[in-house]
C-alpha cells in the first residue's frame, strides 16, 4: 500500500485543529501503517517477548491523541513526532510498572545501551527517561531535539522542518544534548 501524499495528511490534520471530528476518523487509516512501522521500531528495541504489541501501542497512543482538545498540528511531520514521544512515554510507564519493587542497585548506563534499549533491561529506558525529564527543566529544545530523532525517527533534516531550526542548530544541539546525557547516566 503506497502512503498517502504528505499534504493529504496535513489537510486532514488542519482540519482536527479547527474542530472537525470527521478529519480524525479519516485520519487514523491514512496514518496507521506508519504508526505501525514506529511502534514496530520501538518494539524491535525491545527485550523478546515483550507483552505490549505494536496495535496495543498503537491503540494507547491513539486514544491519548484523540484526548487533545483540538491540537494545533503543524504538518504530518508535526504529528508522527508526538505520536513518537506517546509511544515512549508508554513504554516508560510500561517499563517502570514491570521495574516496580525491583532493585537496580544504582547501576548505571551508557547513553548508547539507553538509547538502543538492550534486550531485558526496562530500568535503561527509566533512566534514560528520568536524565531527559532533568535536562528539560533546563533546555526542552535539546530533550524535543533528541525525542525526534531517536524516538521519533526523524532524520536531521525532518527534525530542523518540525521545529523551525536549521540543520546545523539540530545538528550542534544534539551534539550537546548526548553529550549531556552521557555524562548523566554515566557519571
Amino acid at each position: 500500500m503506497q502512503p498517502p501524499p504528505p499534504n493529504e495528511i496535513t489537510q486532514l490534520l488542519l482540519r482536527w485543529s479547527h474542530g472537525d471530528q470527521s478529519a480524525l476518523s479519516q485520519l487514523l487509516p491514512v496514518v496507521y501503517q506508519e504508526l505501525h512501522k514506529l511502534a514496530q521500531s520501538y518494539l524491535r528495541r525491545e527485550r523478546p517477548g515483550h507483552t505490549l504489541q505494536p496495535t496495543a501501542l498503537i491503540n494507547e497512543a491513539y486514544l491519548r491523541l484523540i484526548k487533545q482538545d483540538f491540537p494545533e498540528w503543524q504538518s504530518r511531520r508535526h504529528f508522527f513526532g508526538v505520536a513518537a514521544q506517546l509511544m515512549r512515554q508508554i513504554l516508560v510507564e510500561h517499563a517502570r510498572a514491570r521495574s516496580a519493587g525491583k532493585r537496580d542497585g544504582g547501576q548505571k548506563f551508557t547513553l548508547d545501551e539507553a538509547l538502543t534499549f538492550s534486550a531485558d533491561k526496562a530500568s535503561e529506558l527509566v533512566a534514560l527517561d528520568d536524565a531527559l525529564v532533568s535536562l528539560a527543566k533546563f533546555d526542552e529544545r535539546k530533550v524535543r531535539i533528541i525525542e525526534l530523532r531517536y524516538f521519533g525517527g526523524l532524520s536531521l533534516e525532518e527534525t530542523a522542518e518540525v521545529l523551525g531550526l536549521s540543520v546545523t542548530t539540530i545538528s550542534d544541539e544534539q551534539r550537546l544534548a548526548r553529550a549531556w546525557l552521557r555524562r548523566e547516566l554515566e557519571a
